[in-house]
């Protein structure tokens, strides 16, 4: 079922991360490498990721959603394996049943090839050679459970905790057997540690010789370190509220089943150690999910493994509380009225709506996705392949449909907004690439949620680009069709536009005529 809601799927619009995605890994393909021509604070993993997806499966938005395809459907099998191991087959027949469901729900945003999806790719293996490795007491194992733990930190940053999952359980493990100080503990932390560092160190060393380190640090560390400072604790559990207000009735089944179980899981002996294991992957795949405090809809994916670990303890726990086999069948028959009702939930997105008006209702109906593939498509063909093209929104697709490179290292507008210390020297660094560079392409795309402009945002872009597209530039498309007069005025009208309105999305083409260089 999973794979053939994908498969309806596969042309579904890109958003922006996936957007960001795609472009960088179009440039690793041309040869480009990560942070030369497109910057951002993630981790460079999922970039080479969908390069390699792209090169099996197509430079398009069906090749994208097709290695998501194939990655989410790899992640299933490993849920499987994982939960057989912990619990046995029927816990992990229902815990991969549970993790398929919600990986491709829209409450995940489970349709975009998020970086998330890449995470869980490498987590969930290296969490099954983590345990195959305490069992058999081998450092070999725990060397590689390390590197694919490495691997999924490389895709993002929330995968750190992961690892930390890891170390925790080898040092519980350590201190269950009363050996914590010991070398044979010893020797376990350092073969899973070093197999951790190794991913991160290759991919530094490759960055180094690229000459794109300085970029990559700067992105990855010292302005993410901002961005995950922004957010308070009273916004963060504000943002929680509002995501669990939206989406209980997807989870709150499966939610249910297991709270019903706790009395049985709680005087459960057999398994104590696979619930204790269980138990710990979920308070860190929590604490991936919570960090920065920004709790967005796709963060959520990294909790669905540990959530159908614990739909598989449930029902091992309740079949062992039954002494008849008659009724041991209740807990899985429960089990699937909690998928069926969950499914028949989100039936329309599944089964009925097109790819289209699935993007409109996820993200909001105001964000442009839809648009954005004929927009690149205009300055494709109305521009010749060297030629250069500068977003001015957050809309890093556009490169991707244009097939174009970027004349500025800035793909997303909001760390050039964010009340953080570098949003000022941000603004003046697009605005002298853009000027040095010269694209023979602007696009402006005013919608506030490519923005999101806060009442104390530095307001030089806005000014800057009404002067500039004024006197070098003039407006040859809109995303409606409709030739704009007033188009530089668009930018300022996002500032004080609501979400629910619609701006036209404007296309500039430099006027070879204008000789006036801006200063």
């Amino acid at each position: 079922m999973v794979g053939q809601i994908r498969y309806r799927l596969l042309d579904m619009p890109l958003e922006r991360d996936e957007g960001e995605y795609a472009y960088a890994g179009q440039l690793l393909l041309q040869g480009i490498p990560p942070y030369d021509l497109a910057w951002n604070m993630k981790l460079p993993g999922t970039y080479f990721a969908y390069a390699l997806g792209m090169s099996i499966f197509g430079q398009s938005v069906a090749g994208i959603h097709a290695t998501l395809w194939a990655v989410n459907s790899l992640t299933i099998i490993f849920v499987f394996l994982l939960g057989r191991k912990l619990f046995g087959p029927v816990a992990g027949l229902f815990a991969c049943a549970t993790f398929g469901i919600l990986s491709v729900s829209p409450v995940v945003m489970g349709m975009a090839a998020h970086a998330n999806q890449f995470v869980l790719l490498f987590a969930i293996p290296a969490t099954l050679l983590l345990w195959n490795a305490e069992e058999s007491h081998d450092a070999g194992k725990l060397f590689y459970s390390g590197m694919l733990y490495g691997m999924g930190f490389l895709m993002k940053q929330q995968g750190i905790c992961f690892c930390l999952f890891g170390v925790a359980a080898v040092i519980g493990s350590a201190m269950k057997n009363h050996a914590l100080v010991s070398p044979a503990s010893f020797r376990k932390l350092f073969a899973l540690g070093f197999g951790m560092l190794i991913p991160f160190g290759l991919a530094c060393l490759y960055l180094k010789y690229a000459g794109v380190f300085p970029k990559f640090w700067f992105w990855t560390y010292t302005y993410a370190a901002q961005y995950v400072a922004e957010v308070n604790l009273h916004d963060g559990l504000a943002s929680l509220s509002a995501y669990a207000h939206k989406t209980w009735p997807i989870y709150f089944g499966f939610l249910g089943f297991i709270l019903v179980s706790l009395p049985f899981v709680l005087r459960e002996r057999a398994y104590r150690n696979q619930i204790l294991f269980a138990v710990a992957f979920a308070f860190f795949s929590i604490l991936g999910t919570a960090i920065g405090l920004n709790f967005r809809e796709h963060y959520f994916v990294l909790l669905l493994p540990a959530l159908a670990m614990l739909v598989g303890m449930a029902i091992v726990s309740l079949q062992f509380a039954t002494e008849r086999n008659f009724f041991k069948v209740i807990p899985p028959f429960l089990c699937l009225l909690v998928f069926g009702w969950s499914v028949y939930q989100q039936r329309e997105f599944f089964f009925q709506l097109p790819a289209n008006a699935i993007s409109r209702i996820i993200y909001t109906g105001d964000a442009p996705f839809t648009d954005m593939a004929a927009v690149g498509g205009y300055i494709r063909d109305h521009s010749k392949t060297k030629e250069t093209v500068a977003v001015i929104g957050s809309e890093p697709e556009i490169y991707f449909y244009a097939q174009r490179h970027s004349a500025t290292g800035y793909m997303y507008m909001y760390p050039l907004m964010e009340p953080q210390p570098y949003a000022t020297q941000m603004q003046n660094e697009m605005i002298k690439e853009i000027e040095l560079t010269k694209p023979e392409y602007l696009v402006l795309v005013p919608h506030p949620d490519s923005w999101n402009v806060r009442p104390s945002s530095d307001q030089t872009i806005f000014k800057w680009f009404s002067q500039y597209a004024g006197k070098q530039y003039k407006m040859v498309a809109a995303d409606d069709g409709v030739l704009l007069d007033n188009s530089t005025n668009q930018l300022a009208a996002a500032r004080s536009r609501s979400k629910n309105q619609s701006l036209s999305i404007g296309i500039f083409k430099r006027n070879p005529e204008a000789t006036v260089a801006m200063q």
